[in-house]
């Protein structure tokens, strides 16, 4: 792996851009975020729609293209209301954290390579900046992140929104390690955390055929870091009204909400860019004659297909998959998706180390590294599965079940299908009761 102190080439060129230039390509990220997540409400909507047989908005401009403008009309000149009993600093303060972590990401994020600019004789990369760590850039941002939606919670002063915000706490702890674990065999395989650079070592094949099963768990993780189904406990609206968001209404509520869908666009991008080639084509890009495919209007082009290819991923899961119950939740990420990444990890290291140490190709390694690793999970997961029917057809159907005492533990749990709750006093007390009643009734 590369030491942390070597720049990568477009590092060391967007560090001779002059200032007119930095302020252009923030100004076109900002204005690439804002009218994307316009159009991520009206595909999410349209998409669901679609899934569900109804049209989805259709009477707002074409295709119900404008009803995304509605609604951000809509919230801009509701009524805002701020709790009483709200800490009103922190409370006003918590949307806007949530926003402006979800911008910073964007930064790093290669959209292309070194470009000239458009009748001057000046290039620069298709990228705002760029540094030897900016993949920790990006997950100390996506972490910051989530004290927008604590101090919201917290600040609200409202039982609700403080659930909500407790629990969004322990997701991005517990989901924040499987996504650090699935991107640790990405730099290993690239020898640099630098954006550009991972995108340039994926010049010959993309990262998602020797590490799928790092993008797999990288996916599922990027979910649940986003807050969304089926991982949207922090906002549930069946258990806790509308979570950390309860007490916000107007553009403080949309706030929470754009940084919701920038979110989602985030990991999308870091997932492509990542996994998936970033900006360059697919595999004829690399073949002679085809080498204009990654030149010019094209590679931002392949990245925002990418992009909106994950997104579609995101809503059809929303749609397709029912929300989990809080301790299924974290039970999937500590006991599931953890030891998987801690597993894929030393599987790929040890791997890697071992056929260096005897002089074989490690290309070879690593076309066939993925393919293994995901037959040894689906072999280990079917011989649990087969112990777990064992052992159940193994309980003797005759037997007495067992009484189970609900309290021991000093909170309440629900019998197993094999236990039994004791007899409540208070049913024999009602069934005296109700013997009482008829014997008057009689007389």
């Amino acid at each position: 792996m590369l030491p942390a102190t070597v720049q990568t080439p477009a590092a060391e060129a967007l560090a001779g851009d002059p200032l007119w230039v930095v302020i252009v390509k923030a100004v076109l990220i900002l204005v690439f975020l804002l009218t994307s997540v316009l159009f991520a409400v009206w595909f999410e909507r349209r998409v669901i729609g679609r899934l569900q047989e109804r049209p989805g908005p259709n009477r707002l401009g074409p295709f119900g293209l404008l009803q995304s403008v509605s609604d951000a009309m809509k919230l801009l000149f509701k009524e805002d209301i701020t709790v009483r009993a709200s800490e009103k600093i922190l409370y006003i303060a918590a949307p806007m954290i949530s926003v402006f972590c979800a911008l910073l990401i964007f930064a790093v994020i290669p959209f292309g390579p070194d470009t000239r600019i458009y009748g001057t004789d000046f290039s620069t990369p298709l990228q705002l900046t760029d540094f030897p760590v900016a993949v920790l850039f990006i997950l100390a941002c996506a972490a910051l992140g989530v004290y927008g939606i604590v101090l919201g919670g917290w600040a609200s002063g409202s039982t609700y929104p403080l659930m909500g915000a407790i629990r969004s706490t322990a997701q991005v702890i517990s989901y924040e390690l499987a996504m650090g674990l699935s991107l640790v065999t990405v730099f290993m395989l690239s020898g640099t955390m630098s954006t550009s650079g991972i995108v340039d070592a994926q010049a010959d094949r993309w990262w998602v055929w020797p590490l799928f099963p790092a993008f797999i768990l990288y996916v599922i993780s990027m979910v649940g870091e986003t807050n969304r189904l089926p991982f949207d406990l922090p906002e549930a609206e069946g258990e806790l009204v509308a979570g950390f968001m309860t007490e916000y209404s107007s553009m403080k509520f949309a706030w929470f909400f754009l940084a919701e869908y920038m979110n989602m666009i985030n990991v999308s991008a870091v997932a492509s860019t990542l996994f998936l080639g970033g900006w360059r084509a697919p595999w004829p890009a690399s073949w002679p004659g085809y080498e204009f495919l990654n030149t010019g209007i094209f590679p931002p082009l392949w990245l925002i297909l990418k992009i909106w290819l994950l997104m579609f991923v995101f809503v059809w899961i929303r749609g397709s998959v029912l929300r989990f119950r809080y301790d299924q939740f974290m039970k999937f990420g500590w006991k599931i998706l953890i030891p998987v990444g801690l597993g894929w990890t030393v599987f790929f290291a040890v791997g890697r180390a071992t056929f260096e140490h005897f002089g074989r190709d490690l290309n070879v390694y690593d076309a066939v590294a993925g393919l293994i690793a995901i037959l040894l999970v689906v072999a280990v997961w079917s011989f649990v599965s087969d112990a777990k029917e064992k052992s159940e057809a193994e309980v003797d159907p005759d037997a007495e079940p067992e009484v189970l005492d609900a309290f021991a533990g000093g909170y309440p749990v629900p019998p197993m299908p094999h236990q039994v709750l004791p007899p409540s006093p208070r049913s024999g007390r009602t069934v005296d009761a109700h013997a009482g009643t008829r014997e008057e009734d009689s007389e």
